[in-house]
């Protein structure tokens, strides 16, 4: 008998990448106001979600997202990466549940939120907004592909989010200090316990150690479904950092190659205890201008690099003083232009999810 094979494999975010899928932005939508946008985006951003909620974005900055995003694929595939590309969509068409309804969707930009690879299995997200409640769908032709190639793939179950699912109180509470052991010392996510709620963008992969934070899209009902899930091949660890609106990993903890993370200076006072001995580089001021438009994330989305392979890493092009001190540290940086992606709420590793790396799963953390 042949020996089983797959397409899909990839345990760690740093062994030499081979496979990868990259979002597309054409077609994006502004995601309509709610609660869990609320909690999740800038504040100066609020108003913006108010008055366009369903329309698109403007479209000389969807434009230049596009040309960044195809000049990052061209390097990819220059590098001998193999490049997926979602189905197109229009996010601004209407649609809902027996129980709500969404003027629109949001984008198919950032295919890290939607979808957890662990070793030869793809794990579908739940996704904590309505809006992006068919997120998935636009990758729904390239899952099935790997599923007959070989791939094992498996969906979280599908929520029903209604009124039940959100804590539209949250924001009226005072939270006190954030810690490791909690994030929500005052129970003030926006998102309850009702159903299992996931967003893979708050997984990290560290071999046989999976890490995930709770968050205001990833709840604890949640975490324990995937640990069930992946129990028998991972171990999946629940930490937390000093974030009072933490909405995924990979501006906060960003792991490079084993025993070297990168980590935000402001929400991370010191490591989870699993990392005793790793070598941390403390990520330096962004360089994005205070004062540009961020619609989904804090300007600190200039620490989401992407490994190509243990030595080189895709940072954006004008994060000089990133680039200037992982150079020090022995890596090899890529510089791309990706500012434009950056104001949509995401940077190398949100705009990928890496299929296949040339590895084996292996222990980092025992």
């Amino acid at each position: 008998m042949p020996e089983h094979t797959s397409p899909v494999g990839s345990y760690n975010e740093w062994d030499p990448l081979e496979e990868v899928i990259v979002g597309v932005i054409d077609g994006a939508a502004v995601p309509p106001w709610h609660p869990a946008i609320e909690a999740t985006v800038p504040p100066e951003a609020w108003e913006f979600y108010q008055r366009n909620g369903g329309a698109g974005f403007p479209a000389e900055q969807v434009e230049a997202a596009h040309e960044e995003l195809e000049g990052f694929v061209s390097i990819l595939e220059g590098e001998g990466v193999t490049v997926r590309r979602p189905d197109p969509v229009d996010q601004s068409a209407s649609f809902g549940t027996a129980d709500w309804t969404s003027t629109g969707g949001s984008s198919h930009t950032f295919p890290r939120d939607v979808a957890l690879v662990a070793g030869d299995q793809i794990v579908e997200a739940t996704m904590g907004w309505r809006s992006y409640y068919f997120a998935t769908h636009p990758f729904r032709t390239i899952f099935k592909d790997y599923f007959r190639r070989g791939a094992r793939w498996v969906a979280a179950p599908k929520p029903q989010l209604t009124d039940a699912a959100y804590n539209p109180g949250y924001a009226a509470a005072k939270p006190d200090t954030p810690s490791r052991d909690d994030p929500f010392p005052n129970a003030t996510s926006v998102i309850t316990e009702f159903e299992p709620i996931v967003d893979a963008g708050d997984f990290m992969r560290f071999g046989r150690d999976i890490l995930v934070q709770r968050s205001h899209v990833t709840n604890r009902f949640g975490i324990e479904w995937v640990r069930r899930l992946l129990g028998g091949e991972f171990r999946v660890h629940e930490v937390a950092f000093a974030d009072d609106h933490p909405m995924h990993m990979n501006a906060t903890f960003v792991p490079l190659r084993p025993g070297k993370v990168l980590i935000n200076p402001e929400r991370v006072p010191e490591l989870p205890a699993m990392f005793a001995g790793w070598d941390v580089l403390v990520c330096p001021e962004p360089a994005i201008p205070a004062d540009q438009t961020m619609y989904f994330c804090s300007r600190w989305i200039a620490m989401n690099t992407l490994m190509l392979d243990h030595d080189r890493i895709f940072v954006e092009a004008q994060e000089t003083e990133l680039l200037r001190l992982l150079e020090k540290e022995g890596f090899t940086p890529i510089p791309v232009p990706f500012r434009t992606v950056n104001t949509f709420g995401g940077g190398f590793h949100c705009a990928t999810l890496d299929v296949r790396r040339r590895g084996a799963l292996e222990d980092y953390l025992s």
